[in-house]
């Protein structure tokens, strides 16, 4: 039965470990990030061992309706009073920041999601992003490369570079080379030179749309095209997940708003012209009020903020810290340049509203946030986000950002926790965005 809803009161604090036994055998596969929770969070986190296999039972149930990404990272702010999600990503580029020693329990959550795709180990084709020049994101792709061959695949590099007409080695950041080499189309199925995969897995988020090679193609890709970035929302995702936090709170007896962002949309802004400022300021100001008032109820005596961000899109691009409405009535020439495009150039014309959640984690003295990496319904590993150059209220997915490996403990769980529940709901919009791309008006959008 659940519990009456409660802000969480804080108990005695815990000191994170850093481990990587499991020492329950249900546990497997779910390891357990360290992250410091402080202040009401301590109690959630007692919540949420206490309601233990309620709470694994009730992810099963979930997992078995909708099926899981095939990987996703969450970005997590940690403000000691909440912890919340506030970005998932479906493309994630950072596995070469987790940390090595845990490669195995990538390789065996691999297995599980690659059994959805090609139940008879093959081959898999990888897509990056076209950029070269980013070696760590190539450390990435190479590390992606090593977790899909241990599962058991060929795994060969297929770049769609739009000038590359024979393979090319390029060097990562620690020095490893890898092959790119021109996706070719036969029919209906892509591969590269002699190489036909049974599936493909995509690393690249199509903020510029989908391309016409991947159109119709019959091999399953993952995550479906339709997950990209030009026909993703943040805006939809954060709706799916009002709907699983509340379940989930609902389960355990909380305030959802303990592990979920406020947030609005607004689609008729042009910063560059100065278009659809009353839009803007009129969700800031809902955006704020709603914080204002959790923070009345609550005693927190911090300053509400907001995070305005395009509403599709990566990289950090996009991005400003709003405190009134004012903050977005006032923009400088810089910050419209700044807000008005985004990766690929993209003009940006939808934007989200988000509740800001202070981060009051550090690291060597920077300004940190948690990264949770998943591979299918599984916890593989994760990373602070750390910068030194950007405040508590401030987006750090930015450059001169660096990056502290996590360890996993055994008996903390709220970090894993929240960042499953994002990537249920992504699992929930991924299958939505499917079902509307049979929709001929999405369709078409699409091709």
């Amino acid at each position: 039965m659940a519990r009456p809803c409660k802000l969480i009161l804080p108990p005695a604090a815990t000191s994170p470990r850093d481990a990587a036994r499991l020492e329950d055998p249900d546990d497997a596969m779910v390891p357990h990030l360290t992250t410091h929770l402080t202040g009401p969070l301590q109690e959630l986190e007692r919540v949420v061992l206490d309601q233990r296999p309620a709470i694994e039972s009730w992810f099963r149930k979930r997992w078995q309706q909708h099926a899981p990404p095939f990987y996703s990272s969450v970005d997590l702010r940690n403000s000691g009073f909440k912890l919340a999600p506030v970005d998932t990503n479906l493309f994630p580029g950072g596995f070469n920041n987790l940390n090595p020693e845990f490669l195995p329990l990538c390789v065996h959550a691999a297995m599980s999601a690659a059994q959805r795709v090609c139940p008879d180990a093959q081959g898999m084709l990888i897509i990056p992003e076209n950029h070269t020049r980013n070696l760590n994101y190539l450390s990435n792709v190479a590390v992606l490369q090593r977790i899909m061959e241990g599962a058991g695949y060929t795994v060969r590099i297929g770049s769609l570079i739009p000038e590359l007409e024979k393979p090319i080695e390029v060097e990562c950041a620690g020095g490893e080379k890898l092959m790119l080499e021109p996706v070719e189309r036969h029919g209906n199925r892509i591969g590269v030179d002699g190489f036909d995969p049974c599936a493909v897995l995509l690393n690249n988020d199509l903020s510029a749309g989908i391309p016409a090679i991947l159109r119709g193609i019959e091999q399953p890709v993952v995550p479906p095209v339709v997950a990209g970035w030009s026909t993703r929302r943040k805006s939809h995702h954060f709706h799916v997940y009002d709907r699983v936090a509340e379940d989930f709170a609902k389960l355990i007896g909380i305030d959802p708003w303990v592990v979920d962002p406020v947030f609005s949309q607004c689609g008729k802004v042009n910063f560059t012209e100065k278009e659809g400022e009353d839009c803007l300021a009129a969700n800031v100001e809902y955006v704020l009020g709603e914080i204002r008032e959790k923070y009345a109820q609550y005693g927190i005596t911090e300053q509400p903020f907001c995070i305005v961000k395009a509403d599709a899109g990566t990289y950090g691009m996009g991005i400003m810290t709003v405190k009134s409405v004012d903050d977005v009535r006032n923009l400088n020439r810089k910050t419209r340049n700044k807000m008005s495009v985004i990766k690929e150039g993209q003009p940006v014309h939808e934007v989200i509203i988000q509740e800001g959640v202070y981060t009051f984690e550090s690291v060597d003295g920077g300004v940190a946030e948690p990264v949770v990496y998943m591979m299918d319904q599984f916890v593989v590993g994760g990373f602070y986000r750390v910068h030194t150059g950007r405040g508590i209220d401030e987006n750090l997915n930015s450059p001169g950002a660096q990056y502290a490996r996590l360890g996993f403990e055994t008996d903390c769980h709220t970090p894993d926790c929240d960042a499953r529940l994002a990537a249920l709901a992504a699992a929930i919009e991924v299958q939505e965005l499917v079902a509307a791309a049979n929709v001929p008006e999405v369709r078409a959008a699409n091709e």
